[in-house]
């Protein structure tokens, strides 16, 4: 066993690039032994974390509309008990306990964009219903359809893209996670940096010492050109969005920024020179200002964000065309091992084995029949035509935008899930309205589909992290899968009794929870299922533009997720990535500049890490009642100023430390 834990000396070096024709990539963990994965260890602390992260998870996200991600703190939190219970082989172990936690913040980011809607809806209302086992049902539903559906792909994605996307949260975690094994010198670069990253974040969000953001609003120039132009900058200054641009890289980061720019400094000021004098309302009553009137956030919100939505969508669909050969495969082996054909499974190395298909088939039906129940008895009340309208649209879109949600996460980490369930809010809404049901109850059912499609595509772009991380370690994926279901259900469980508690405590319509994402549901889904339209032509612009900027060889999902995501969490990305390019091309040697790019993506994990751990802290905090930011200051625009100061000796600390090798 000895030998065995001095194997675990950090990643093989062509973990992260794409392999020579011929060439293998060896995991720590090599197939042909078996090491501590699943036991009770494991797999009480998995359930442990899922609780105590969904709480939290959900408090921050209703609170903020951020939800953090919750496999890097889970994964710190694995390493350090295995370490002080000096458990021997505690690789395979920490990955399950953070495959079974960190459910909990894909679970919470599928419910809490989509259910509380139904809670604000009922204010207004009062002949809707609101039950636990509604928002338990599906959200747990949910999971289960994401984890089944993405499978069939976990191969394509994990193991036949090696190298071709960066996987920035799965590379952080398993750095994590390869330090606990490590220890000594190899481990101190990540820790040192996981403690600035997370100290200067932790000031930041719990003394507000400086601004998160800085935006050219610090002068009156820049006042000006807001005002009149629409014209903004803004970056965000943390050091955990910082790392995440550095693994992303500048090829990604480049385009995902150029989108945002797009939005920012060519349509929003482009559409208020244009209809400066015009209330363009037709598809939301609500909006009574002129276009001219409004600020560069407004226009962002209310029109611009539409046309990223629109991009995300086209893109996707454009992605599921191109993916479809590899759809059509898995769907032909699922029929040859329920044939009884399908015999190779015993022939596959441990660290390849999924769960057979015979088992994801017979699984998927019978979650489809259980929803299909469920829509029938509780959401449709008994109408057997709205029920199979429902779980067409479901069903559909849910597994073909698996893929795509798998796709955003490869590439920068974060999941435009808030974007896609909106589209399907829309679709449903407008297919529900057709076949005759509208009106609060068909809010209700809009919004409990929302949320089943919403939870799967978020679990699928949770679930693939799980699965990057076990590829690069070496665990078994049939583990890995089989104990997500058993994540799902305790995540889904306590984010049902939380958002209840919450609800009683405080209200999504307060102010005190913000519920940022359900509010922006529930604005567009009433209108909708009272008649009025849906932003169709804004969609339709970023559809177009998405097929344009394919013809031109650009990813076009990266592109419309910059156009949604806002401007300043786009910025630092392309400041990480420029990071990595400078650090990596000063020197004429390629390994000098090797060893310092696997520096600086240490350092770019920990700041990750830091971040992460100490935006739970920070959230706990303030969920006690501690609240230590002065206001006022934020509002000086000398904060900003600060902030900029601060980023800058942030950034002077990373280039320095990822040249510095031995």
């Amino acid at each position: 066993m000895k030998q065995e834990e001095d194997k675990f000396t950090g990643l093989p070096e062509n973990a992260f690039r794409e392999l020579k024709p011929g060439e293998v990539y060896n995991p720590l963990m090599g197939p042909s032994k078996n090491y501590p994965e699943v036991n009770f260890w494991s797999v009480a602390w998995g359930i442990a974390m899922a609780i105590l992260f969904s709480a939290a998870a959900a408090y921050l996200g209703l609170k903020v509309g951020q939800v953090f991600e919750a496999a890097i703190p889970i994964a710190i939190i694995a390493v350090g008990v295995s370490g002080a219970a000096k458990r021997k082989n505690a690789l395979g172990e920490n990955v399950i306990i953070q495959s079974i936690g960190a459910c909990s913040g894909v679970i919470v980011a599928g419910a809490i964009f989509t259910l509380p809607a139904l809670y604000i809806l009922q204010a207004k209302y009062p002949e809707m219903t609101v039950t636990f086992m509604q928002v338990f049902i599906s959200s747990l539903l949910g999971g289960v359809l994401g984890i089944l559906f993405l499978i069939p792909f976990r191969k394509y994605f994990v193991s036949d893209m090696h190298g071709k996307y960066p996987f920035p949260e799965a590379t952080a975690t398993t750095q994590v996670l390869i330090s606990g094994e490590k220890g000594g010198s190899q481990a101190k670069p990540l820790l040192i940096a996981g403690m600035i990253g997370g100290l200067y974040d932790f000031i930041v969000a719990t003394f507000g010492w400086w601004n998160e953001n800085f935006t050219t609003r610090v002068c009156s120039a820049g006042e000006m050109l807001a005002e009149k132009a629409k014209l903004i900058f803004k970056v965000n200054t943390g050091a955990a969005v910082l790392g995440l641009g550095y693994i992303v890289g500048l090829k990604y980061a480049s385009i995902i920024c150029a989108g945002s720019l797009a939005v920012w400094w060519i349509i929003i000021p482009g559409m208020s020179a244009i209809w400066g004098d015009s209330v363009l309302n037709a598809w939301n009553p609500e909006i009574t200002s002129t276009v001219g009137m409004m600020s560069p956030e407004e226009i962002f919100k209310y029109y611009a964000k539409s046309i990223g939505i629109g991009g995300i969508a086209m893109a996707g669909v454009i992605g599921i065309i191109r993916s479809w050969g590899i759809i059509k495969s898995a769907v032909g082996l699922a029929a040859k091992e329920m044939g009884g054909k399908g015999n190779v499974e015993k022939n596959i190395i441990r660290t390849q084995r999924d769960l057979s298909m015979k088992i994801i088939a017979i699984g998927s039906i019978i979650t489809l029949i259980l929803i299909v129940l469920f829509f029938y008895f509780d959401v449709m009340q008994g109408n057997l035509l709205h029920t199979l309208v429902a779980i067409l649209l479901v069903a559909g879109i849910s597994f073909l935008f698996t893929t795509v949600a798998a796709n955003a996460i490869a590439i920068v980490g974060t999941n435009p899930v808030s974007g896609m369930t909106l589209m399907t809010l829309i679709l449903a809404s407008v297919v529900m309205v057709a076949v005759g049901l509208k009106g609060p109850s068909g809010m209700v059912a809009a919004l409990v589909m929302g949320g089943v499609v919403c939870t799967a595509l978020s679990m699928a772009g949770g679930f693939i992290t799980d699965l990057k991380i076990g590829y690069w370690l070496g665990s078994t994926p049939a583990k890995q899968e089989t104990w997500k279901f058993l994540g799902t259900i305790v995540s889904a469980a306590t984010v049902g009794g939380v958002m209840i508690i919450l609800n009683k405590t405080y209200g999504f319509t307060s102010g005190a929870l913000a519920a940022p994402q359900a509010n922006a549901m529930a604005a567009v889904i009433e209108p909708l299922m009272s008649g009025v339209g849906a932003p169709w032509l804004l969609y339709g612009i970023g559809a177009v533009l998405a097929i344009i900027l394919t013809l031109c060889k650009i990813p076009a999902l990266a592109f419309a997720l910059g156009m949604f995501i806002p401007l300043e969490l786009n910025v630092p990305l392309v400041v990480g990535g420029a990071v990595n390019w400078f650090v990596t091309s000063r020197s004429k040697d390629s390994t000098i500049n090797t060893e310092r790019g696997e520096k600086g993506t240490l350092l770019a994990s920990g700041f990750i890490a830091g971040g992460a751990l100490m935006g739970v802290i920070s959230a706990a905090m303030r969920f006690g009642g501690i609240n230590l930011v002065n206001e006022a200051w934020l509002n000086n625009t000398w904060s900003e100023v600060l902030a900029l100061g601060a980023y800058a000796l942030l950034i002077l600390y990373f280039i320095k430390a990822s040249m510095k090798i031995k």
